[in-house]
């Protein structure tokens, strides 16, 4: 790591920690030069990388991820803090695999099953824009597999993906 104040290319870690997030780490540094020997931070992350249906690669984003997920919940009884508990919870899903890349198709496929637990409706309604349902059968049939799954469970799952 250069130093940033004498452009040094090397320096001393002399403190580590983990940040909250889990995902970034911050180190203490200092310049190995000794007429500079300040000190500075750097903060170390992991990337993942989205792979978009249009082949575009892009940084994944958790709040965007939010946006999208908050759109099949618009009038739906749900809190803020749960919205954020879910995307999390796929974040860490997603990053437990892994992988520096992932399509957003796996994500959706993700958000699958924790947003039927969630809610039913908002699981429709995301499920209809990822599988892109193009007929009334194509919700008759999703809606069904619903009412199967629950009746069948004690405790639903999403129904299987058609696709």
């Amino acid at each position: 790591m250069n130093c940033p104040f004498c452009k040094t290319p090397n320096s001393k870690v002399v403190d580590s920690r983990l940040l909250e997030d889990g995902f970034t780490i911050r180190r203490r540094r200092v310049c190995t030069n000794p007429e500079c020997a300040k000190r500075f931070s750097t903060l170390e992350t992991t990337t993942l990388y989205v792979q978009k249906r249009s082949g575009i690669l892009e940084q994944f984003d958790k709040y965007k991820l939010i946006s999208g997920i908050r759109k099949a919940f618009q009038g739906r009884p749900v809190d803020e803090d749960a919205l954020l508990k879910l995307a999390g919870q796929i974040e860490d899903d997603i990053r437990a695999r892994g992988v520096s890349q992932i399509d957003s198709y796996d994500i959706g496929f993700t958000l699958l099953k924790p947003l039927f637990e969630l809610d039913e409706v908002a699981y429709l309604r995301f499920a209809s824009v990822y599988q892109n349902f193009e007929t009334v059968e194509d919700f008759e049939q999703e809606i069904a597999k619903i009412r199967e799954s629950s009746a069948t469970a004690t405790t639903p799952s999403a129904p299987s993906s058609t696709e």
